[in-house]
C-alpha cells in the first residue's frame, strides 16, 4: 500500500487543532472552525463567504477520547479508500462527506459540535456498500469492524451513552453513512471510479 498522505494530512491537522485548543485561548481556536455561531439566522457566516465552515468543525476535538477514537478509525479507513482512488479523491470525498454531515448536525441541534465522527461513518458507508455490491472494488470489511460500527451507531442513538455525560453527534454520524452508500453506488455507476486493479 502507498503512504497514504492524504489520510496523514488529515490525521495530522486534528491533532494540531487539538493541540492548539489546549495550548492556545480555546475560544479563539474554536470559534472560526464552528459551523456558524448562530442558530438564527441560519449559517450567517457561510452566506457571508466562509464556505470553509462547512468543513473545519470535523477538525474540532473535544476530549482525547473523541480524538483517539475518531482518528484512529480516519486512519484505518482512509487510507483504504486513498488506496483505491488516490490521495485527491480521499480529500474530496473527506470534504463532501464533511459538509454532508456537518450541515446535518447543524440542522438537527445547532452549531455548538465537531469531530469527525460523520467523516468517519461516510467512509464506513462507502467501504461497505463497495464491498457488498462491488466484488472489482477488492476490499471487503471484515465481519466484526462492521458489526462494530453499526453497534456503536446503535448505541449512540440509543441515548445510553447520555448517562455518562457524552453528547453524540447522531445526525452527523448518519448523514456520514448515508453519504458515505451514496458516493458508493455513484462510484460503481462511473467506471473511473470502481478503484485501481490490484
Amino acid at each position: 500500500m502507498p503512504r497514504p498522505r492524504a489520510t496523514l494530512a488529515l490525521v495530522g491537522a486534528s491533532l494540531l487543532v487539538f493541540a492548539a485548543m489546549h495550548l492556545l485561548a480555546r475560544e479563539a481556536v474554536v470559534r472560526p472552525l464552528l459551523i456558524s455561531e448562530y442558530t438564527s439566522p441560519i449559517l450567517p457566516e457561510i452566506r457571508g463567504g466562509e464556505w470553509w465552515r462547512l468543513l473545519t468543525p470535523v477538525f474540532l476535538h473535544f476530549s482525547l477520547f473523541h480524538l483517539v477514537f475518531n482518528l484512529l478509525w480516519v486512519w484505518e479507513l482512509g487510507r483504504l479508500i486513498e488506496a483505491r482512488h488516490g490521495a485527491f479523491a480521499l480529500l474530496a470525498v473527506t470534504a463532501a462527506l464533511g459538509a454532508s454531515s456537518n450541515l446535518a448536525q447543524y440542522f438537527a441541534s445547532g452549531p455548538g459540535f465537531g469531530g469527525m465522527s460523520g467523516v468517519l461513518y461516510g467512509y464506513f458507508g462507502y467501504l461497505w456498500v463497495q464491498g457488498r455490491f462491488n466484488p472489482a472494488f477488492g476490499i471487503r470489511l471484515a465481519p466484526p469492524v462492521v458489526a462494530l460500527l453499526f453497534g456503536w451507531f446503535a448505541l449512540c442513538w440509543s441515548g445510553v451513552l447520555k448517562l455518562f455525560g457524552l453528547h453524540i453527534a447522531n445526525s452527523a454520524h448518519t448523514g456520514g453513512l448515508l453519504g458515505g452508500a451514496a458516493l458508493a453506488f455513484l462510484a460503481m455507476a462511473a467506471p473511473r471510479m470502481r478503484g485501481r486493479p490490484t
